[in-house]
C-alpha cells in the first residue's frame, strides 16, 4: 500500500482559492490512477476528481470549471486547484490510490465561509 498524507486544507471565505497538496510514499508512476474524494458534514464521502497516469481527468460536475487536479510523478504528488468556492464545498478532503490495494490519506479539511 501507498501512504499518502494531504496538505494545505484551511478556512477561507467564499470565491476564495485553496490548494490541496497529497505526498506519496513511493513512486506514483506506475499508479493508474489517484484522486480525490470528500465528505461532506452528514453526507457520504464523494467522488471529486480523478487522474490518470496519462493524464486523463474525471471530475464531479459540482467541481467543473472551479477545481483542477494534476499529478508530479517526479516528486510523487497530487494536487487540486480550488477555485471560487462556495460554501457547499466545506468537507474533509481525502486523496486516494483507486488502483488494488485501495489507499486512502487521513483527510484535509476544508472550511469555506459564506
Amino acid at each position: 500500500q501507498v501512504q499518502l498524507v494531504e496538505s494545505g486544507g484551511g478556512l477561507v471565505q467564499a470565491g476564495g482559492s485553496l490548494r490541496l497538496s497529497c505526498a506519496a510514499s513511493r513512486r506514483i508512476s506506475s499508479i493508474y490512477r489517484m484522486g480525490w474524494y470528500r465528505q461532506c458534514p452528514g453526507k457520504q464521502r464523494e467522488l471529486v476528481a480523478t487522474i490518470t497516469s496519462g493524464g486523463s481527468t474525471n471530475y464531479a460536475d459540482s467541481v467543473k470549471g472551479r477545481f483542477t487536479i494534476s499529478r508530479d510523478n517526479a516528486k510523487n504528488t497530487v494536487s487540486l486547484q480550488m477555485n471560487s468556492l462556495k460554501p457547499e464545498d466545506t468537507a474533509v478532503y481525502y486523496c486516494v490510490v483507486t488502483d488494488a490495494p485501495i489507499s486512502w490519506g487521513q483527510g484535509t479539511q476544508v472550511t469555506v465561509s459564506s
